[in-house]
């Protein structure tokens, strides 16, 4: 069955996320993010509040595309205090209808030179492993178009959740420019026959569809985005730190293992869990039929 299948049987939806695709300059002509941003620009939004950080994509105007001072500002703001204990959660967002179109195309032509290319693609890649590596979980929340480099950020997050009119695409192939870091994440996100069809043939996939090849965690109504972001952020806020920070930590180490490795290092992992203060504190309060008091540690 042709990934695309359940729009032959509701067009509509293809329709919006093919002329939303047009629209932000990635399809067949597309720029991912064209133009140069003023000096001033405040490219990523921070707040922070009650253990959670948010952090906005805010250049609308260009499609929020991951120019390379976008790239640094959202570095900063991700690795801002990272190891302080009152961050406990990290939502990536953006304004306006494009979550993020990708690199900037006019960061890629020959007259920035290789060794800007290469920059800009080394500080792309550190920003989705910083994810990985990132003590506390990081939620991307998508409303609206995401693609290329934006479909790889959405990949790269640890929990992802989306609008219903939220559309993905990897249409670097349209215009000559294969989406090959972005295949790094996709393709450990979604099945192979699924991300290559993506990267083969540029077309963008519903939400909906982005959900059920394991590319989001949620698909919501647009009106519900906010309130179920936060639901997972504030749950995710009454954990240990700690005991969270070493689950994330275990749970990739282990996925590039065969299952003999990947057991006695998940093994090893619980051992060391009990050992830590919040381990036996959990163990305690369940026996005492009483909430935990985390000390994070």
């Amino acid at each position: 069955m042709s990934l695309l299948a359940p729009w032959a049987r509701g067009p509509g939806r293809l329709l919006r996320c093919q002329r939303a695709l047009l629209a932000s300059g990635v399809g067949r002509r597309g720029a991912a993010g064209a133009g140069q941003s003023q000096p001033e620009q405040q490219f990523t939004i921070c707040r922070q509040q009650d253990g959670i950080r948010t952090i906005i994509l805010n250049n609308p105007k260009k499609r929020n595309a991951l120019s390379l001072r976008m790239l640094k500002s959202l570095q900063n703001d991700i690795l801002h205090d990272a190891e302080n204990k009152d961050l406990r959660v990290i939502i990536i967002s953006a304004e306006g209808p494009v979550f993020s179109s990708g690199h900037d195309l006019k960061e890629l032509t020959e007259q920035q030179g290789q060794d800007y290319h290469a920059e800009v693609f080394q500080t792309c890649a550190e920003i989705m492993m910083l994810i990985q590596k990132h003590p506390v979980p990081i939620i991307a929340k998508v409303n609206g178009l995401a693609t290329a480099a934006g479909c790889q950020l959405v990949a790269s997050c640890d929990i992802a959740l989306a609008s219903e009119k939220s559309c993905f695409a990897t249409p670097g192939v349209n215009i000559g420019l294969f989406c090959s870091t972005p295949a790094v994440a996709l393709g450990r996100a979604v099945p192979k026959k699924v991300a290559l069809e993506m990267l083969f043939t540029g077309e963008p996939i519903t939400a909906q569809e982005a959900l059920l090849h394991g590319l989001l965690s949620k698909v919501v109504p647009e009106e519900k985005l906010e309130e179920e972001t936060m639901k997972i952020a504030q749950k995710i806020c009454t954990m240990s730190r700690s005991v969270v920070a070493m689950g994330k930590a275990t749970f990739y180490r282990q996925l590039t293992q065969d299952l003999k490795i990947a057991y006695h290092l998940t093994s090893q992992a619980m051992v060391d869990n009990l050992a830590t203060q919040d381990g036996q504190e959990g163990i305690s309060a369940f026996i005492q039929k009483r909430k935990p008091v985390w000390s994070h540690s």
